[in-house]
């Protein structure tokens, strides 16, 4: 593994989130989510603000366009396509096939596409990793944006992901396919492999590939022409409602909640706030500023999380549609402003 800088120490816990004027309030309480029997093998070490009181009632979100909608039901469809290979985690079989299968749609567009193929030493051994990254837009850009999810899932008998790993990964293969299309500066899609633990979510045992790739970058000096990374974790949930994650770049956090407000997306933009422990911390240790989009209230009390619950049942295109319009209107204006 390539040695990463020190991040500075961030307070954990919760703290209120602002809250622009004429939005609703809740009351809440304060749930510290922790390893435990129950819960073993995390992917996410979090402390959530979870809504303990009625709240008032929020302004009806808006639908998103059609073409966003068309964008979600494509999400969906290659959401399915990955959960009917089974658990997918890293080093198997069905993620080999996962693999191949993104590979071969990405290959039939025009960006150029990396596999940044190594081994990882695990509790459970080596396995082998394969981060997969697709360029799009002029190779040499002084200024890039990435967009970034995993596309593995945890290691449980049963565990097929639908929304931990497989709605990422649908979101990201039907963003390039709309990049082909844009023809836009430069954005890099980028799947990760080896986000979820092999056993228990302690020490380094997760996030292989962000903390593998993020050292690269900043070894070779590419991470400073990334203008930011956006990172997509669990935004197929049929209730969306994503964390104002405390770990993110509070600029790009503040923007992309302006987008969606502006958007109509502001009861899908929440202000539960929790510090999340995913694939963007990597790069926010190299000076990347990192913003991550993650929905960790998935089912009631989060009960859908890491368990046989986690279905395609459980989530919406509508959620890929809405997540989908404001990354997009994100990237846009981020390159806009360079």
């Amino acid at each position: 593994m390539v040695g990463e800088p020190e991040l500075p120490r961030r307070r954990r816990g919760c703290q209120p989130a602002p809250e622009p004027a004429g939005s609703w309030r809740c009351t809440v309480s304060k749930l510290d989510v922790r390893p435990s029997a129950a819960t073993s093998g995390h992917c996410l070490a979090a402390t959530l603000l979870i809504a303990a009181a009625a709240c008032a009632q929020p302004v009806a979100p808006a639908p998103p366009p059609d073409e966003y909608m068309a964008a979600g039901d494509r999400a969906m469809e290659w959401t399915r396509r990955f959960v009917d290979l089974g658990p997918r985690p890293a080093g198997s079989d069905a993620l080999d096939l996962q693999h191949q299968m993104m590979l071969d749609g990405l290959r039939q567009l025009s960006c150029a596409v990396e596999v940044d193929a190594f081994v990882a030493a695990t509790p459970v051994g080596a396995l082998p990793m394969r981060n997969v990254i697709a360029r799009f837009g002029p190779l040499d850009s002084a200024s890039v944006v990435v967009v970034s999810g995993h596309y593995d899932t945890l290691r449980r008998d049963g565990f097929v992901g639908a929304n931990d790993g497989g709605s990422s990964a649908g979101l990201l293969m039907t963003l390039a396919e709309r990049l082909e299309s844009a023809e836009p500066p430069a954005v890099w899609v980028v799947f990760f492999d080896g986000e979820e633990s092999t056993t228990v979510w302690r020490n380094q045992d997760h996030t292989y590939g962000s903390r593998r790739l993020a050292g690269r970058w900043f070894e070779d000096g590419t991470a400073t022409r990334i203008r930011a990374l956006i990172n997509v974790d669990m935004i197929g949930d049929r209730d969306l409602e994503l964390l104002y994650e405390g770990n993110s770049d509070a600029a790009l956090r503040e923007t992309a909640w302006e987008i969606a407000a502006e958007l109509g997306y502001r009861q899908a933009f929440g202000y539960r706030t929790g510090y999340v422990d995913d694939d963007h911390i990597p790069f926010l240790r190299v000076g990347i500023p990192s913003l991550n989009l993650i929905d960790f209230d998935y089912g009631p009390a989060n009960s859908y999380w890491h368990t046989s619950e986690d279905q395609l049942d459980k989530l919406d295109p509508r959620s890929f549609a809405t997540t989908l319009h404001v990354v997009e209107a994100m990237v846009h204006k981020l390159l806009a402003a360079d």
